[in-house]
C-alpha cells in the first residue's frame, strides 16, 4: 500500500516537476538540431524521458510550443540589449542581436516571419519603434522608417539563415561564394557590368558586415529627414 501511494503522489506532482521551461528548452534543441519537422510531441517525451500528457499540461499543441521557443530565443535577445543605449545604438545591438539569434537558430526565422502579431514580433517592432521616437523622426516619416527597419533587419537575417540552412552540409561558405563570385567574372561584360566588377567583392565579403552596413545606411537617411 505503501508503494502505491508512493507512485500517485509522484504521477501527482509530475505536471508540476516537468516545468515548461524545460520542456521549452528540449524543443530548442531539437529545433537547432532537427528542423521544425523533426519537432513532435513524441520526439519531444522521449527526450525529456517522460509521456506526451505530461507535455500537453504545459502546451496546447505544437503551435503553441514553437511560439514558446520563438519567445524564449527573443527574450535573451531583448535581455541583453543595453536600455541606456544612444538610440541608433539601440537599434543596431537589437538588429545584430536578432541576426545572430536567427543565424543559431534559423527556424526563428520561418516563424517570425509566419507570425507577425505574436508576443516575441511585437517586442522586436517596440524595440525598433521606440528608438525612432526618440530620434524624434517626424509623425510623417514614422511608419516608413519603421517599416523600413523591420524589413531589412528580418528579411536579411532571414535569407541569410536560409541560406546558410540550403548549402552548409553541401560545401563551406567560402567555397560556395568563391564559386559564385567565379562564375559572375565570366559573365558577358556588356550585359554584366556590375555583377563582373562585384566578383571579387562577393567573393570575400562577411554577412555580419554587411548587414550592418546595410543597417547603417538605412539609419543614414533616416536621420535626413526633416
Amino acid at each position: 500500500m505503501v508503494a502505491m501511494a508512493t507512485k500517485i503522489q509522484k504521477s501527482e506532482r509530475r505536471p508540476d516537476a516537468l516545468s515548461k521551461e524545460r520542456i521549452v528548452g528540449a524543443a530548442i534543441e531539437i529545433l537547432d538540431t532537427d528542423g521544425e519537422g523533426a519537432l513532435t510531441f513524441r520526439a519531444l517525451a522521449a527526450r525529456l524521458a517522460t509521456g506526451s500528457g505530461a507535455i500537453y499540461w504545459h502546451v496546447a499543441d505544437k503551435s503553441d510550443l514553437l511560439a514558446a521557443a520563438t519567445d524564449a530565443v527573443i527574450a535573451r535577445v531583448m535581455a541583453a540589449i543595453d536600455r541606456g543605449a544612444e538610440p541608433r545604438e539601440a537599434i543596431r545591438s537589437l538588429a545584430l542581436g536578432l541576426f545572430d539569434a536567427i543565424d543559431t537558430h534559423p527556424w526563428v526565422g520561418t516563424q517570425l516571419t509566419g507570425s507577425p502579431w505574436q508576443p516575441a514580433m511585437l517586442l522586436i517592432f517596440e524595440g525598433i519603434g521606440g528608438p525612432l521616437l526618440v530620434l524624434g523622426v517626424p509623425e510623417r516619416a514614422l511608419f516608413d522608417s519603421w517599416s523600413a527597419l523591420v524589413n531589412y533587419i528580418l528579411g536579411v537575417a532571414g535569407q541569410n539563415a536560409a541560406n546558410a540552412r540550403l548549402h552548409g552540409q553541401e560545401t563551406d561558405r567560402s567555397a560556395g561564394l568563391a564559386s559564385v563570385a567565379e562564375q559572375w567574372a565570366q559573365l558577358d561584360p556588356a550585359r554584366y557590368p556590375f555583377l563582373r566588377r562585384m566578383a571579387t567583392q562577393f567573393s570575400e565579403h562577411d554577412d555580419r558586415e554587411q548587414f550592418l552596413a546595410g543597417l547603417d545606411l538605412i539609419l543614414a537617411g533616416i536621420g535626413t529627414v526633416r
